[in-house]
């Protein structure tokens, strides 16, 4: 009987982008709320900081994964075009090469070669990115793809304690933001485990700490100014 396998690994390139921009959408933006609001300011100025957290930091996140997945994208095309040459000026080289790679996985010589031989007869340059380069379609650099995702992420992520600002009076608007941060960061980490495979309460557990760690010590400084302004 036939059955199909349901593998996560393509989904690294988009997945880590997402979650990092998510995570840090909500970390971030709940964090300024948390301080700005302990500094004593009103609900207005609470919001337009907190706007203003989201707009920056999108445009950040964006910018910083196009220019880091921008870089590794280069680096993989200088790569290809070394090796393209590589085939054209000596190809019984590279095929001695791609024979090495599949006898240090275990093939005995003459399959090995046999293995060569047909590989780079349909696709020599595909071959060699994948087996000896390590580059693939599935995880290939994908810079755009990397910046949306992350920029859209982390407004969707840093939409959520601005939902509580707007939503929340300002009595107990740090502890409505402080709660819907940390929920959707448990939700998150549970979603992000569940899609990657791994284990979900520890992935829950992790940016919730770290989550809950950076909105006290945010607070801590703007109830500290806030104090010393009085």
């Amino acid at each position: 009987m036939r059955h199909k396998e349901r593998h996560r690994t393509h989904r690294t390139g988009w997945l880590r982008a997402a979650v990092l921009g998510a995570n840090d959408g909500i970390v971030s933006t709940a964090s300024l709320v948390m301080g700005v609001a302990a500094a004593g300011t009103s609900s207005e100025n609470v919001l337009i900081a907190g706007v203003a957290g989201l707009v920056a930091g999108a445009m950040s996140m964006a910018a910083g994964e196009y220019v880091s997945v921008r870089s590794q994208a280069d680096t993989e095309q200088a790569d290809l075009e070394r090796e393209r040459r590589e085939l054209l000026a000596d190809p019984r080289h590279e095929h001695a090469e791609l024979a090495a790679i599949y006898m240090k996985r275990g093939l005995d010589a003459s399959l090995a070669a046999q293995v060569a031989t047909q590989l780079m007869t349909h696709d020599a340059l595909g071959a060699h990115a994948r087996d000896e380069l390590g580059i693939s379609d599935a995880l290939s650099a994908r810079p755009i793809q990397a910046a949306l995702s992350s920029a859209s992420t982390f407004a969707v992520g840093a939409g959520l304690p601005l939902l509580a600002v707007i939503l929340a009076p300002l009595p107990v608007l740090m502890w409505a933001v402080s709660g819907i941060s940390l929920l959707s960061l448990a939700l998150l980490g549970s979603l992000a485990a569940r899609v990657g495979g791994a284990p979900v309460m520890i992935a829950a557990a992790r940016v919730t700490f770290w989550g809950a760690l950076a909105m006290a010590l945010t607070a801590g400084v703007g109830s500290l100014f806030g104090v010393t302004a009085h």
